[in-house]
């Protein structure tokens, strides 16, 4: 049976631009290389936006508000299911932030984001975000 993992990711956004978090090599090629939104996985426990914070702050050094729900993305990889939900997050300030996680970021306009190799649970976001306006991009 395919493992099934529900995670959080951060639409993080500051100066009207958005976070863009490149994955180092991966135990799977699929996911090896590819842009994410920055999260992780629910701890037994905790909220949604709980996780989101704490992980935010684990991998990336930020202190971030969680502004609201944006999209729950289901994707079935090769190997693992996971249940994504996507939250728009706002930080005051992002001096300080230190890639623990991640290999490189970015900070993309919505209409930026399509030049990026995203992982695929996050092209739904990544679409929705270039289709819909929001007050914080």
């Amino acid at each position: 049976m395919i493992k099934k993992i529900e995670v959080v990711a951060a639409i993080i956004a500051h100066n009207k631009k958005i976070l863009c978090t490149q994955r180092g090599p991966a135990k799977f090629e699929y996911i090896s290389g590819k842009y994410e939104f920055p999260g992780g996985k629910v701890e037994s426990g905790e909220t949604n936006e709980g996780a989101l914070v704490r992980e935010i702050s684990e991998e990336l050094g930020l202190n971030v508000a969680v502004e609201g729900h944006y999209l729950t993305v289901s994707h079935a990889y090769p190997d693992f299911a996971i249940v994504m939900h996507s939250y728009v997050c706002t930080t005051e300030s992002v001096e300080g932030m230190a890639l623990t996680e991640h290999v490189d970021h970015r900070w993309l306009s919505p209409a930026e984001l399509s030049v990026l190799d995203w992982a695929a649970a996050d092209v739904p976001i990544v679409e929705k975000l270039q289709n819909e306006p929001n007050e914080f991009f």
